[in-house]
């Protein structure tokens, strides 16, 4: 089996470079919890490049406008069209933010209609920790953003599989921390992580 990278796509508008210690974070999880072959260091890619097609599993993230070049929305639509996986998370927090805003028009330029809250009984839930629903974040509860607990997560889907997994809960920003400090947390908050590209992987 090939190892597992992770890549973060670097778009011309806005700020991609967001919460740089959560991919070694969530990198480091995978590693604790699966058999998953991982490589340890972060992929930066150019929506813009052809690199990204050869990538199984994209982040996007930001607080700022995205305005996707033509070659960007091009590229974007083909990887997800051809199996990619994105999953975009607002650093926001916040469905009225200019990110949230912002990425969400990108879409319905892309698939109108598309974007669409997923059941909280989706597979994505138990691909492999049980969830009930996407977990709260730690910024959701201290009034942060738009001072609402996000309970969905939205998603554009390709032959009935994820392309797009969305999200307004800022799980950026939660898993932003040195992973040795996983220890001190009485529930690890990055097994969700996990879930998400399992599911990528397997679906």
């Amino acid at each position: 089996m090939e190892k597992f990278f992770f890549t973060r796509l670097q778009y011309e508008s806005g700020d991609w470079d967001v919460d740089q210690r959560m991919p070694s974070n969530l990198l480091n999880s995978l590693i604790e919890y699966t058999t998953l072959p991982v490589d340890t260091v972060e992929n930066i890619v150019p929506l813009g490049s052809d690199e990204i097609f050869s990538c199984p599993f994209c982040y996007i993230s930001g607080h700022k406008l995205v305005q996707f070049t033509k070659l960007e929305r091009e590229n974007f639509k083909k990887y997800v069209e051809n199996g990619g996986f994105v999953f975009a998370d607002d650093c926001n927090h916040d469905i009225d933010g200019l990110f949230a805003k912002s990425f969400e028009r990108q879409m319905e330029e892309i698939w109108p209609g598309q974007l669409n809250k997923i059941p909280n009984n989706h597979p994505i839930y138990t691909a492999f920790f049980e969830f009930d629903g996407p977990p709260t974040t730690s910024q959701e509860l201290n009034g942060w953003g738009d001072d609402i607990v996000h309970d969905y997560l939205k998603a554009i889907l390709v032959n009935d599989r994820i392309g797009v997994l969305y999200s307004n809960k800022d799980y950026g920003c939660e898993w932003d921390y040195d992973f040795r400090n996983k220890r001190w947390y009485k529930i690890d908050n990055t097994r969700f992580a996990v879930n998400i590209v399992i599911h990528a992987m397997t679906s």
